[in-house]
């Protein structure tokens, strides 16, 4: 993968970890339509994530807080952000100024928020924690990081095979930093101009919503996800970076009613 240029923080080729015994490629044969839970079971080494995202799942664990056997889920229907269709307020837009960009300068940091017991909804466990930390440390998993004042603010992280981006999970510790991060990661989806990545968010939610994500039928996701993994990956740079004009200037507003 090619840096940003001469003299730049350069972006390193992802390592291709051992196959595991797990294959997830006929796992959605027999999947019902609607059906979210696809299988139960195998591990989090990073060849079984893998296999598990270039065929459209993901793990979540079964029991409360994230413990439990391993789930591996392909929602029916995906909630999926088209990189065209992202909705920035004006206060967004406004925000978008107020936080320093990085991308991967504290990736443990970033999942170890997302992983606060005390938000809703909690599921990132320790070992899905080191099953992340070993994806990134291969150059497979990323954050997208918002700094104020020399702390982190709120950030995303999330897997990037080829033109897919898996989002994973995003906090904030500051008004909007999780928005800015999106923001910040569709910018370099696209920054290169390469049409028909895809970023994938799992299960719409209205606050999802509110930023242009929409849902799609599985078959029609697979289909978005062969043709997203043939393409390049954005460079993924290590460091900041700054969000292009032009999806801070003039963006649609969100729907009201949702922040």
């Amino acid at each position: 993968m090619d840096g940003p240029g001469p003299g730049g923080p350069q972006a390193r080729s992802p390592v291709e970890p051992p196959r595991t015994g797990f294959d997830f490629s006929a796992t959605l044969a027999t999947a019902h339509p609607g059906e979210d839970l696809v299988a139960v079971g195998a591990d989090l080494r990073p060849g079984t994530l893998l296999s598990a995202y270039r065929n459209g799942l993901f793990p979540m664990g079964l029991g409360p807080g994230g413990r439990g056997a391993v789930g591996w889920w392909s929602p029916d229907p995906r909630g999926v952000l088209p990189l065209g269709g992202l909705r920035v307020s004006r206060s967004l837009r406004v925000s978008c100024r107020r936080f320093e960009i990085r991308v991967d300068t504290a990736f443990d940091e970033v999942v170890r928020a997302c992983a606060d017991p005390g938000r809703p909804g909690a599921w990132i466990t320790s070992a899905v924690r080191r099953a992340y930390l070993a994806l990134h440390e291969l150059g497979w998993a990323h954050s997208v990081e918002c700094w104020s004042g020399g702390r982190l603010a709120g950030g995303l992280y999330g897997v990037s095979l080829g033109g897919l981006f898996a989002g994973e999970s995003m906090f904030h510790h500051a008004r909007d930093a999780s928005k800015v991060a999106l923001v910040a990661l569709v910018d370099l989806l696209t920054a290169d101009g390469v049409p028909g990545r895809l970023l994938d968010v799992q299960w719409a939610t209205p606050h999802l919503g509110a930023l242009g994500v929409v849902e799609v039928a599985r078959e029609e996701y697979l289909t978005l996800l062969r043709r997203s993994l043939e393409l390049p990956a954005p460079a993924w740079a290590k460091g900041p970076r700054s969000i292009s004009g032009h999806l801070t200037a003039g963006a649609p507003e969100p729907r009201p009613g949702v922040d």
